[in-house]
């Protein structure tokens, strides 16, 4: 009977939640999540960004960069913003965030476990801009100034 290798689980589990690089030209896998009102949304085909905030200095970054744009921006221009929200206390999350987050002018989709947030490559600091074209990755781009993100969401209505 063979011993099982207890010590290599850290390491499958390591390797399996970390974010592979992601290729132009790949197609994203489908997610469905809960917006910060309860409403479901599925990644489709139809989505030209998808910007992820896997902290919360990266999702300041939008708020900040919206401030200057008027309500309804992101969905006209068929941009989806995903909050990983899975590092916070599930109490503070659903008694503080997620009510503050329901004033906001702009949809949130909420990665409560971090099991789609996990697919895209990034730091917590930075928000990561992937530019799709019928579900496929056109290119990839980070943030970590306001300013320059509110320039690249304005580039958008170009």
């Amino acid at each position: 009977m063979r011993q099982w290798r207890w010590w290599l689980v850290p390491l499958l589990c390591g390797w399996l939640g970390t974010a592979l690089a992601l290729e132009n030209g790949e197609h994203l896998a489908p997610w469905t999540l809960l917006d910060q009102h309860d409403n479901a949304y599925t990644l489709d085909g139809n989505l030209q960004v998808l910007l992820v905030a896997r902290g919360m200095e990266a999702a300041d970054l939008l708020q900040v960069a919206l401030s200057e744009l008027e309500p309804g921006y992101l969905e006209a221009h068929r941009v989806v913003f995903l909050a990983d929200i899975s590092g916070m206390p599930a109490p503070i999350a659903s008694l503080f965030a997620i009510p503050a987050m329901r004033d906001y002018g702009y949809r949130v989709m909420l990665d409560r476990t971090g099991r789609v947030a996990s697919r895209y490559p990034g730091a917590k600091a930075q928000l990561l801009w992937l530019q799709l074209d019928a579900g496929r990755l056109q290119g990839q781009r980070r943030f970590a100034n306001a300013d320059e993100l509110r320039l690249a969401l304005e580039g958008l209505a170009r």
